[in-house]
């Protein structure tokens, strides 16, 4: 029988722990449950801090299971599945909206385009799955940097391009924005990632109620706004969609 390494069965121990009974455990309650000398656990434990699966409450010093490890976990959800899932309501969304229907998910600090439907006209349009789109302009980031810790950690790490004017940069404007996304739980892109072109995205959530994910419209301007504000109508289509989804992965009502 293979070998086993005994610091990562270790680790793993300690996950499982914090993974259950209360939220939050002192370094003495691990070693404890565990069976390990106080050094030995701490040095584990600052470890999985580091790689970000462990997280450390500066005022108790207590530990907890770190986001990454909620990204890992997520990622048990099949981008295919989330695809899957999406693929009746998104195309309901683009015959209800008229306009281009994306569904996007998080990849190397920006949003990869997993589903894209055209807009339901005759005009020459090209498929944009596989695409990138930017995490700090675009509503479909903006989405997952609102709701995703991880996404937004990579939004404060990432380039931040002006693409036009209206573009917003600075990251203490960017809180702002993502304070309001969640506030009222959909993002705008009103020419911030290209003239003329406006957006609305709204989150998809799994079972567990983690964002796994956001879909959103995207049309000119002057068809997705009215007097300088997006259509209400459109709002709340988007919304109706991301919640229709979310429901079908399980998450129940929101």
């Amino acid at each position: 029988m293979a070998r086993t390494i005994q610091s990562l069965e270790r680790a793993a121990a300690m996950l499982r722990l914090l993974a259950g009974g209360e939220r939050r455990l002192g370094l003495s309650d691990v070693a404890s449950a565990l069976g390990l000398a106080k050094g030995t656990a701490h040095g584990i434990l600052r470890t999985l801090q580091q790689e970000g699966f462990v997280e450390q409450d500066p005022a108790s010093g207590r530990y907890q299971l770190g986001a990454e490890l909620l990204r890992l976990g997520n990622s048990y959800l099949d981008v295919h599945e989330l695809r899957a899932r999406a693929l009746v309501w998104a195309d309901d969304l683009a015959r209800s909206s008229g306009e281009s229907v994306y569904l996007g998910v998080l990849h190397q600090q920006g949003v990869l385009v997993i589903h894209h439907v055209f807009r339901p006209d005759d005009s020459r349009q090209v498929l944009e799955v596989g695409a990138m789109q930017p995490l700090h302009s675009t509503a479909l980031g903006k989405v997952l940097c609102a709701y995703d810790p991880v996404a937004h950690a990579e939004l404060a790490e990432a380039e931040r391009e002006a693409f036009t004017p209206r573009t917003v940069t600075a990251m203490p404007d960017l809180e702002g924005v993502l304070d309001l996304t969640r506030a009222r739980g959909w993002a705008a892109d009103v020419e911030e990632t290209w003239a003329g072109v406006a957006s609305v995205a709204a989150p998809i959530h799994d079972r567990r109620r983690m964002p796994v994910g956001a879909v959103g419209i995207t049309g000119a301007v002057e068809r997705v706004c009215e007097d300088g504000e997006l259509r209400a109508r459109l709002v709340a289509a988007v919304r109706d969609c991301a919640r229709a989804v979310s429901r079908d992965l399980g998450a129940g009502r929101f």
